[in-house]
């Protein structure tokens, strides 16, 4: 499994999105990451200076939401999504996507369902129930 550092995770992005602007070529998951990159223009000044985003703390007291982990749950999710893991995900979210009328949104509410099973796997020193997962993503749909 990979595990990247903060440091290498906010690279990532921020090379991703200066290969775009550039014209570059990017590798494929530099792609999704730059389609994520465009749907959300309040982060493009966060990625256009690398060193600054290295060093910039996004705690819960600094009043917004850290871009790299924002564009980093897009990325899990939409990997989620293409290999079906955890099973079922991928038809859950379909659903969820046609229900909302919007991929964005949808990804949105993925992420609140990710983020709780989550810090429930966290709280509880426990893995990660997929299937719990899967289960809050299609309580959306109601």
């Amino acid at each position: 499994m990979f595990n990247p550092s903060k440091d290498e995770v906010r690279r990532f992005f921020c090379e991703a999105w200066a290969k775009s602007q550039s014209e570059t070529v990017l590798s494929p998951m530099e792609v999704i990451a730059v389609e994520w990159i465009r749907e959300h223009p309040e982060y493009h000044a966060d990625l256009m200076n690398l060193e600054e985003a290295l060093t910039r703390d996004y705690g819960v007291d600094s009043g917004r939401s850290n871009p790299f982990l924002h564009l980093s749950m897009h990325l899990s999710i939409e990997e989620q999504i293409s290999i079906d893991q955890p099973p079922g995900i991928r038809q859950a979210f379909a659903r969820l996507a046609q229900r909302m009328d919007s991929r964005h949104t949808a990804m949105h509410e993925a992420m609140e369902c990710l983020g709780e099973v989550l810090w429930r796997a966290q709280r509880d020193q426990q893995p990660i129930d997929g299937q719990a997962y899967v289960e809050l993503v299609m309580r959306r749909l109601a």
